[in-house]
């Protein structure tokens, strides 16, 4: 187990919030890891995995202009997902996740293989944003990914 999402899991409890995900790019992956240390019922409601853009749409309400205009993997769809899974899932705090952990989405030389958009949105308000290029293969990058979340919330939450 992550040492760093131990932390986290420790300082929600501690601090009686409670935490959902609304993953794309990490189909997953965050709602997985953070349900395995002990007394995770106690922070963890749960999660949302939106890997196509139609689940986004029809499920979390974010309008189709901004996927087009802006892409599936990007901040804006991120900040979206996130929002939408406030109508959906009551926590504390909502993350949304996009990114581009693979090639066949939509990089660009401005937005490589490798980056990814975080979006974190509690009680209401927008809690922390972050966009970052990770190197290696899919499963590196969805597991740096992870981290950085976990990274991020002990930051905002310390």
């Amino acid at each position: 187990m992550k040492e760093n999402i131990k932390e986290v899991a420790k300082l929600l409890i501690e601090k009686r919030l409670t935490i959902a995900f609304a993953e794309s790019a990490t189909a997953g992956r965050l709602c997985a890891e953070f349900s395995m240390p002990a007394d995770a019922g106690k922070y963890l409601k749960g999660g949302l995995v939106c890997y196509d853009a139609s689940l986004k749409t029809d499920i979390l309400g974010v309008d189709s202009e901004i996927i087009e205009k802006y892409t599936p993997e990007s901040a804006q769809v991120t900040e979206a997902i996130a929002l939408g899974l406030t109508h959906l899932i009551d926590a504390d705090i909502h993350i949304g996740v996009t990114g581009l952990p693979a090639p066949g989405g939509s990089e660009t030389f401005e937005k490589p293989v490798g980056t990814m958009f975080i979006h974190a949105i509690k009680n209401g308000e927008s809690f922390f944003t972050d966009r970052h290029v990770f190197s290696g293969n899919s499963e590196a990058i969805i597991n740096d990914t992870v981290e950085r979340v976990a990274q991020l919330l002990l930051k905002n939450l310390n």
